[in-house]
């Protein structure tokens, strides 16, 4: 079929797109502007064109949408003057999912590396994740075989459209709540039809609500005494973290961080029932992270770090391993800047945030990336007070060294120590120089 995909450079989208050529479809798309994934796209031979226009409508079969596009979106509104049908990705993804045997993956933090360790173990197994896999350069990985690493998205209640055949669930902490319209009832109540439309369930026992949920199909990882004698080494400057689980042995997994260990004990897990455990051990050493998950940018004069953390929670657990890692390269400095992503977020989760950056050494607060959402005026300077603070607009990468600028001026430039960078908007391609 033709299938047209109306922003495309999304990474929920461009997955979905990829998996559909492979299959031979013809896919097509648009977004508001071209980017690095729009570009692999293309490159991939698939057709894509910015920005949307309705021109780029004519005899497709299918048109499927993001959840960020409007009604008033042109090509949606020629579309549906010209019959065809339209999907939300939400609602597509059955299209997708209902032949397959799914391993879904979900939770508010760590769900796009527990699925991509996934994949790496699984490696008959196709994949379509929410982030770039390092090993592979891409959000999507093709088998021949039936079986699919799918990483299900909670914002929006679309995985419950994912037909798992084994629901893996990270964590339970209340996200996108918005979403929900605030009602806990709902939020917890669409994870147990999530969990209770899988055959097999692996959940981490841990999380207060998980804990709770006792079926038989359900087994639960106690990360606090199910994972134990966990470490952090580097090997060629990589960094790993080595951990025992259970009666299964020691492993070693890319990254560092006790979440490390849980996110891979997870995706062991889920695998031990299709795989014998010593290829799971074997596979688990070709994971090398995903882009933006604590993704070392660079490490000579000093060390650049981007993560796509943009919670709380997220936050305070990377920033933890940030400095297991500073530790270990001897580095007694360590700067973090951030991003927040969301207005609403920010503000349903201020009390939290401003206990998340324990530790860094000093803090630079980027403005708002706001997605859309009306400007709200939040007091991060009297918020953020207790930190070493500097307030700032966005940051330069100029002769090696990162340059924080206010009003068009150099307000600090950094080259050395260790700098990390949280937020899920621009400031990927700002630590990059390519914003």
């Amino acid at each position: 079929m033709k299938i047209h995909f109306i922003g495309i450079g999304g990474i929920g989208l461009s997955g979905l797109a990829r998996y559909l050529q492979k299959l031979n479809h013809i896919i097509s798309g648009s977004d508001l502007i071209a980017t690095s994934i729009t570009d692999s796209l293309k490159m991939e031979g698939i057709s894509v064109n910015t920005p949307h226009n309705e021109k780029y409508i004519n005899n497709q079969d299918i048109i499927v949408y993001s959840s960020i596009i409007k009604e008033t979106n042109p090509e949606i509104i020629k579309a549906k003057k010209m019959n065809i049908k339209c999907f939300s990705r939400k609602d597509f993804l059955p299209f997708i999912t209902n032949e397959k045997k799914v391993y879904s993956v979900c939770g508010a933090h760590g769900k796009s590396t527990t699925s991509s360790i996934l994949s790496t173990i699984m490696q008959e197994s196709s994949a379509i994740i929410g982030a770039e896999m390092k090993n592979t350069s891409s959000n999507m990985i093709f088998k021949q075989g039936n079986s699919l690493v799918f990483e299900a998205d909670e914002s929006d209640e679309s995985f419950l459209n994912s037909n798992p055949h084994c629901s893996i669930v990270t964590n339970t902490e209340p996200e996108h709540m918005e979403y929900y319209n605030y009602d806990l009832n709902r939020f917890y109540g669409a994870y147990k039809k999530f969990i209770e439309s899988s055959t097999v369930s692996v959940v981490n026992g841990d999380d207060e609500w998980l804990n709770k949920c006792n079926k038989s199909y359900i087994e639960k990882l106690y990360p606090k005494r199910d994972i134990t004698n966990v470490s952090f080494l580097l090997d060629n400057h990589e960094p790993y973290t080595k951990f025992d689980l259970k009666n299964y042995g020691s492993f070693r997994v890319w990254g560092i961080g006790e979440f490390m260990a849980e996110n891979a004990s997870l995706a062991i897990l889920s695998a031990k029932n299709e795989m014998d455990i010593e290829e799971i051990r074997a596979n688990l050493n070709n994971f090398m992270g995903i882009k933006k998950r604590f993704d070392i940018i660079k490490k000579d004069n000093y060390i650049l770090i981007d993560d796509y953390a943009h919670h709380p929670t997220e936050i305070k657990k990377t920033l933890a391993s940030i400095k297991e890692y500073a530790n270990l390269n001897n580095i007694d400095k360590v700067s973090a800047i951030w991003q927040p992503h969301k207005y609403s977020r920010t503000i349903d989760n201020l009390e939290n945030f401003k206990l998340c950056f324990d530790g860094c050494d000093e803090l630079i607060i980027l403005p708002v990336w706001g997605v859309g959402e009306k400007k709200v005026n939040i007091d991060f300077k009297n918020d953020f007070k207790n930190y070493n603070l500097l307030m700032a607009d966005n940051v330069k990468i100029e002769n090696e060294d990162i340059l924080i600028m206010k009003n068009n001026k150099v307000l600090k430039n950094i080259n050395n120590g260790l700098v990390v960078g949280f937020g899920a908007g621009d400031i990927t391609y700002q630590l990059r120089g390519m914003a």
